[in-house]
């Protein structure tokens, strides 16, 4: 499997759980008294972030991404809707295989 490819997956993965972790999981948490949900999807989204980091890590290694490319994936990681906005950007380094002489 392409490593760029499981990469795209993943992030899109951690993106949908950070989404539900603050959109549904916190306002139950401080609006209705649940912190179960919290507990189960902030636990579901630590797990994929960790998969992500090792993803990356790996599409860095693999595709000899420059730390730059792989800077602005951490950081759009980080943001709510960072991941699907960066997705189209990151078909096209899948497409390329490998590293393209422009950083990001």
């Amino acid at each position: 499997m392409n490593s760029v490819y499981f990469l795209r997956r993943i992030c899109l993965l951690e993106g949908w759980s950070f989404l539900l972790l603050l959109g549904i999981a916190m306002p139950l948490k401080y609006l209705a008294g649940m912190p179960i949900f919290v507990k189960v999807v902030g636990w579901a989204h630590g797990v994929l972030f960790v998969i992500f980091g090792l993803a990356l890590l790996r599409a860095m290694v693999s595709a000899r991404w420059p730390l730059t490319r792989g800077a602005v994936v951490f950081i759009a990681s980080l943001l709510p809707f960072g991941p699907f906005v960066l997705d189209g950007k990151m078909k096209e380094w899948e497409a390329q295989g490998t590293s393209s002489p422009d950083p990001v």
